[in-house]
């Protein structure tokens, strides 16, 4: 791969995108901070050095499940981590699919949301409507900076130790709820794309493709990644990814700010090996100064 190629194409790439974005405000993203949350508890478990509740809390108009997983023992201060699952295999395409993680986690004494995003809703992308992509896009960012507003609410959070862990829609979407805020710290993108129209396209197409990819191009994840800077930023991807090629790899990383790492691993683009997660938890282990385990 000719590296330095791809990085002047993808900043030639980036600087149009940010053309078209700059044109929209971020207005479109506020939501009522005052608002209540409705968390329910539907049920609790203790899993070793970590209590998990089962919740429901409802950030927009429409109830989200999510796990609050926090130490057992409870006291002292906490990092904390937003989960942010993928579109994948069935089985992990919800708020599941870091939650061993995050009872792993718990142990060095993080607290962590992990939420269902709106593609775990079952046939999500072919029952999608291409012509509400961008209202549905709206809302879902509006919802996780809603999930960091109950995670950063809970008692002992320490509100500078901070992450967000996004995999591939999970990526995306948490890089523009995080850009609007910067409440974290650090961020974990795993196998996402720069652009919401690589991915929008391979089933329904809209009836107005022009201005359909005008209007989706404004909330574009590569719009948004520079604005993390001064927080470290790590990309995670996949050797053999089908969904998620090297130049847009590349034009990805050339957009992040200073402090950023990425990786490459044998594989695919659903990246559940334990290289990965051990590569992840190193990284958030050092950025959020966590201790050993209890």
């Amino acid at each position: 791969m000719n590296f330095g190629r791809l990085v002047v194409t993808a900043l030639w790439l980036g600087s149009a995108a940010l053309a078209v974005a700059a044109n929209k405000p971020d207005s479109i993203f506020n939501y009522d901070h005052t608002a209540p949350l409705g968390l329910r508890e539907a049920g609790r478990e203790t899993r070793g050095f970590a209590l998990i509740r089962d919740i429901v809390f409802t950030p927009v108009d429409q109830p989200v499940k999510a796990f609050l997983v926090s130490p057992a023992a409870g006291a002292g201060r906490h990092a904390a981590i937003l989960y942010v699952h993928w579109l994948g295999e069935p089985a992990t395409t919800n708020r599941t699919e870091f939650l061993d993680e995050a009872i792993a986690l718990a142990g060095q004494g993080v607290v962590s949301l992990l939420v269902d995003a709106m593609w775990a809703e079952p046939k999500w992308y072919g029952n999608r409507v291409p012509e509400e992509d961008y209202a549905r896009s709206v809302r879902q960012v509006i919802e996780l900076r809603r999930a960091m507003d109950l995670l950063l609410a809970q008692p002992g959070v320490d509100s500078l130790r901070v992450a967000l862990v996004g995999h591939d829609f999970g990526s995306m979407y948490g890089l523009v709820a995080s850009a609007l805020d910067r409440r974290a710290r650090t961020y974990v993108f795993m196998a996402g794309v720069p652009h919401f129209i690589d991915w929008f396209l391979f089933a329904r197409q809209p009836k107005d493709l022009a201005s359909y990819r005008q209007q989706i191009a404004t909330l574009d994840p590569v719009n948004f990644v520079g604005r993390l800077a001064p927080a470290s930023v790590f990309f995670q991807f996949a050797q053999k990814d089908d969904y998620v090629s090297a130049a847009q790899a590349a034009e990805f990383y050339a957009a992040a700010g200073p402090r950023k790492k990425w990786a490459t691993y044998a594989g695919g683009h659903d990246l559940h090996t334990a290289a990965v997660a051990t590569d992840r938890v190193a990284w958030l282990t050092l950025e959020l100064e966590l201790g050993p385990i209890d």
